[in-house]
């Protein structure tokens, strides 16, 4: 009897536990509780090693990263893959064996807030194993450096040298790429890293060879404004909570994690700040640039008087590497054609529609791909042990837009 009653109640703990008030739309939110219950799970503990200065936060979450999911990299029938370096950054290829002589190419950076994950895992090798094996392309994973170790401009330096790498006559050679048929992608952070090589090498006139097209899965491309319609209308659906991507963008910037208040009240954008023009503002106006349906009822969140000393302690917040949305229209319009991914219940939605919009105005091709049931993530998850509904849905239309643009 005693055994069954403390079942019941440890039933019960983990059911409260697991449980989420989700979004009705959102897609098969049973197993979006629980990978969000596994993730909490992780990030509590991880936090408490961080307070007991047992380790940093994030060396114990890619460690738990790295015994879980990092794999070896092994060939099959269809794909030759090999752990190598691309402009001197640890990266992993997948080469399709057979097919045409010449391969489309993409260069893939992956997600995880700059600061976690891996190329090796999983979710990534399987999504770019597929990736090679149905577009006859050889598909370069890298592995950036990440925070704390590294923080901005470090990643940026990474994903640019290896994109030069990439374009380069050698490894296209090497590889048997064809250099009319190259694209730069990402999901996340990899997004934001994606966008921001992207706008720096369309505009770089010595190379030979340029990126037929940007393909960026939810990007995250700016950090000046927390209360976007998606940031307030999805603060707390996972996996990616509002405060969470704040810490993210102060750990890849570098900046003390002690201004993630600051942030998350958009004091760091009031209209006091005078190194924030009015030009720069309208780059990230979602009152204009957000179709009424995706407003909703929302009211933007501008404050008169802020923080005055937290651009001054981080200037990568105005920095167009970083943050790629703050780019000029004269940039954008010379990068190359583009697909952009946005899910509905992400806080990072309005980045990717903005942008979209920003592209569109400066006259480049566009393709919108938005999933009224996606959440944060979703892509990653079309495999094993999740198999997500709207991940599948995400990943086969990616992988149908590069067929049939690159």
């Amino acid at each position: 009897m005693r055994l069954r009653v403390a079942g019941a109640v440890l039933l019960s703990a983990a059911a409260y536990y697991v449980y989420l008030p989700l979004p009705s739309g959102v897609s098969e939110p049973w197993k979006l509780m629980l990978l969000d219950a596994l993730f909490r799970s992780f990030m509590h503990a991880s936090d408490v090693a961080h307070a007991l200065g047992v380790c940093h936060r994030v060396h114990l979450l890619n460690q738990v990263v790295s015994w879980v999911e990092v794999i070896e990299a092994q060939s099959c029938p269809a794909v030759h893959v090999l752990d190598s370096t691309l402009g001197g950054v640890s990266t992993r290829v997948f080469q399709p064996k057979g097919g045409k002589k010449l391969k489309r190419g993409v260069i893939y950076f992956h997600g995880g807030g700059w600061a976690l994950a891996s190329g090796r895992m999983r979710s990534y090798d399987r999504l770019c194993r597929k990736m090679a094996e149905d577009l006859d392309a050889v598909v370069m994973s890298v592995d950036y450096r990440l925070a704390p170790e590294a923080v901005f401009p470090g990643q940026y330096h990474d994903a640019l040298a290896a994109s030069r790498a990439f374009l380069s006559v050698q490894v296209l050679e090497r590889y048997g790429v064809d250099p009319q048929r190259v694209c730069v992608s990402g999901d996340s952070a990899g997004a934001n890293l994606a966008a921001a090589v992207a706008q720096e090498l369309s505009s770089d006139d010595s190379l030979t060879v340029k990126f037929k097209a940007q393909a960026l899965i939810y990007p995250v491309l700016q950090a000046l404004d927390f209360y976007t319609p998606s940031y307030q209308q999805n603060q707390a659906v996972p996996i990616l909570y509002r405060p969470v991507m704040a810490r993210y963008w102060l750990q890849y910037l570098g900046a003390d994690s002690a201004l993630e208040p600051l942030l998350l009240a958009n004091n760091h954008s009031s209209l006091d700040q005078l190194a924030i023009s009015a030009r720069t503002r309208s780059k990230l106006d979602w009152t204009t640039l957000l179709p009424a349906k995706r407003k909703k009822h929302f009211r933007p969140v501008i404050r008169e008087a802020g923080s005055l000393e937290v651009v001054s302690e981080v200037p990568a917040l105005m920095d167009v590497r970083a943050a790629p949305l703050l780019a000029e229209h004269e940039v954008l319009s010379r990068t190359p054609k583009a697909y952009v991914m946005t899910c509905e219940f992400d806080v990072l939605r309005d980045d990717g529609l903005m942008y979209v919009r920003r592209l569109e105005d400066a006259g480049v091709t566009v393709t919108s791909d938005h999933y009224e049931d996606g959440f944060h993530g979703c892509m990653v998850f079309a495999f094993l042990p999740m198999m997500s509904s709207v991940g599948q849905r995400s990943m086969n239309n990616y992988i149908r837009w590069l067929d049939q643009n690159l």
